[in-house]
């Protein structure tokens, strides 16, 4: 399985995964027990699948997960009008908010202070400066010009959002959030909780961001390739734990910009080729992949001790590195 930022979700789920079983099951081969289901998650095609010895229950706990994104969807997609984001960002003001809407922002403005800005949700009217930009025939490869992104720039600062329980605001009028750069992790994470509770115990989901529980069907350590570090692309077992990647190739606008932006200076972050980051929970994983391809190097590793338990392998002009708390769980895996 090849990891990138695709938004690309596939539920794996051995026949040895279903807890409190008291009789055989029947083996099958995985083609036997595949319900599938696509649709669009964020703003972006989406996928599900799940193999299962039970056709029934496999339709259940697939429209259970279903249900689960698409009402995610409805909170964090920028791409419906009618989301919870949509309506903060139009009206600077939401009362009432979904929780769901508090946590994950909340946990995006923990990891903007960790960062001191380098990760920042509110870089939204950077990203539409830069849409608006290269939608134009002949758009300077370069992006825009420094007056317009200084002005962007002054609706960029997490330190003037304001969350709680009964209200979320915008201290000025233009700001906007996105939380792209962990969303994808947070959901993940809420399906792999979701099918952790229905008693699965070896199980893949990938939706950009992976989440591993035990082991493929065949008994053998779940493994991702790990795009944007080189050519072959390095492969990395993994197994209850989660494993997101951000690349400047993820997005890009043109050769020389792309979705990644530094706060500081508005620009696009050219500090890294791709960062691969292995955490307990996908949406730390997530969040921290973005923050670590915009940070300055020397603060890689001081961020990856501060956020918890967590290693990174960083790849840039051509090189890698770990970085990290590498005496943390296993011994690290050799990529290959």
């Amino acid at each position: 399985m090849r990891l990138s930022r695709r938004r690309f979700l596939t539920i794996t789920a051995s026949v040895a995964a279903l807890a409190g079983r008291s009789a055989p099951v029947r083996a099958a081969t995985l083609a036997e027990t595949l319900v599938e289901w696509r649709g669009t998650v964020l703003g972006a095609a989406a996928s599900l699948r799940l193999h299962h010895p039970d056709t029934a229950a496999a339709e259940r706990l697939v429209a259970a997960c279903v249900a689960e994104v698409e009402r995610l969807d409805g909170v964090f997609s920028l791409y419906r009008a009618d989301s919870a984001l949509s309506v903060l960002n139009r009206r600077g003001v939401l009362e009432a908010p979904p929780l769901d809407l508090v946590e994950l922002l909340g946990e995006a403005l923990r990891f903007a202070a960790l960062t001191s800005g380098a990760f920042d949700p509110t870089v939204q009217p950077l990203w539409v400066l830069h849409a608006a930009h290269f939608s134009r025939e002949g758009a300077d490869p370069h992006g825009p010009d420094a007056g317009a992104v200084a002005t962007a720039r002054e609706l960029v600062d997490h330190r003037r959002v304001a969350v709680g329980p009964a209200r979320i605001a915008l201290a000025r009028r233009g700001m906007a959030i996105t939380l792209n750069g962990i969303a994808q992790g947070f959901i993940t994470d809420r399906v792999a909780d979701l099918l952790r509770q229905a008693g699965m115990r070896d199980v893949l989901i990938d939706m950009g961001e992976i989440a591993a529980l035990g082991r493929r069907p065949d008994g053998r350590p779940w493994s991702v390739g790990l795009d944007g570090h080189g050519d072959p692309a390095p492969v990395l077992p993994v197994g209850d734990r989660a494993v997101a990647t951000s690349s400047p190739d993820g997005t890009r606008f043109s050769p020389l910009c792309h979705h990644l932006f530094d706060p500081a200076t508005g620009r696009c972050a050219d500090r890294v080729d791709a960062v691969t980051v292995v955490a307990p929970r996908a949406t730390t994983a997530d969040a921290l992949s973005t923050a670590l391809a915009i940070v300055p190097p020397e603060h890689a590793g001081p961020l990856l001790e501060a956020a918890g338990p967590a290693w990174a392998l960083v790849t840039r002009a051509g090189e890698r590195r770990l970085v990290g708390d590498l005496r943390w769980g296993d011994p690290l895996p050799s990529l290959r």
